[in-house]
């Protein structure tokens, strides 16, 4: 007996330290995730892209706030992806005009995650390994056209939600495409193609382009793929969230494979190979505060010459 209850101890302890770690301290521990990939044309200069993801932000997140509003002086990134669920409250655009304003004139693209409409609401944690959450049409609604009018009209982003673009930097001219929210069903794959055949024959090729997804579902990647995306930027798992170490992310909230739920890997389909990357993103909902194993991070992608 005294033995069973010593071990009942000991993993009573091992929980409540892990929780004190989640919750107090490791969704503070800011990281920016770097990486190299040679994406562009031999001769080019390398392009500084600086992927943002999942602020979820609210108007209290001041730590968060700050250590955003850093990134533009400290690593003075040439190109901003946003793979969206900026907003975590209804007053998360007074947050994010705070972590983003340095950010303004350097060229940029987004798109939308769910929590860029509608504001999170409380769930149970243990649904997540039944699958992809569902929709909850009880959400608050949030202001999506006063956010989309601070990113585009404001620091100058281009909207990639369901559409295609061009991103003209100083050295190099990069092409995009991009849907909305996939895990809400609000993605159309079937307009891109014939978009993106009028931007291509409209103008010269693009040294790159880039396929834009907050999640990513297998459908979404493969369709990217095909569509000739030469790298693809998402976001929406939080990489787990919460991870077991030594083994990885427990869940996704999508369809995509656990071991590339986080970080730079390849996605493959139909013989065709494209760099994936997945931001673990910068927030959490305000309704699951915590991070373990899985720190809160922004990607540092220097795109070099093939």
């Amino acid at each position: 007996m005294k033995t069973a209850l010593a071990a009942l101890g000991a993993v009573g302890a091992v929980g409540v330290g892990a929780a004190t770690w989640g919750i107090g301290i490791e969704r503070y521990l800011f990281t920016v995730r770097r990486h190299e990939v040679a994406l562009l044309p031999p001769g080019s200069a390398s392009v500084r892209l600086l992927h943002l993801s999942d602020a979820h932000m609210a108007p209290w997140q001041h730590r968060k706030q700050s250590w955003m509003a850093a990134l533009a002086e400290t690593w003075q990134p040439d190109l901003v992806v946003n793979t969206g669920d900026n907003m975590g409250h209804e007053r998360g655009l007074q947050g994010l005009r705070v972590a983003l304003d340095p950010l303004r004139g350097i060229p940029g693209a987004f798109v939308h995650g769910s929590n860029d409409h509608a504001a999170p609401s409380p769930r149970n944690p243990l649904l997540y390994f039944t699958g992809p959450s569902k929709v909850k049409h009880t959400s608050e609604p949030l202001d999506t056209r006063a956010l989309d009018g601070y990113l585009a009209d404001e620091l100058g982003w281009l909207d990639l939600n369901n559409t295609v673009g061009s991103l003209q930097l100083p050295s190099v001219r990069i092409d995009a495409f991009g849907i909305s929210d996939a895990h809400r069903g609000w993605d159309d794959l079937s307009v891109l193609p014939g978009l993106l055949e009028r931007l291509q024959a409209d103008i010269a090729p693009a040294a790159a382009t880039l396929g834009v997804t907050h999640a990513p579902y297998r459908r979404v990647l493969d369709s990217f793929t095909d569509l000739g995306a030469d790298m693809i930027l998402a976001g929406h798992t939080h990489g787990g969230q919460v991870r077991v170490p030594g083994y990885g992310a427990l869940v996704a909230n999508c369809d995509i494979p656990l071991p590339q739920a986080r970080g730079l890997s390849e996605w493959s389909h139909r013989g065709r190979i494209v760099p994936l990357n997945v931001s673990a993103g910068i927030g959490h909902s305000i309704y699951a505060p915590v991070r373990f194993a899985c720190r809160p991070e922004v990607s540092l992608i220097t795109l070099t010459s093939r």
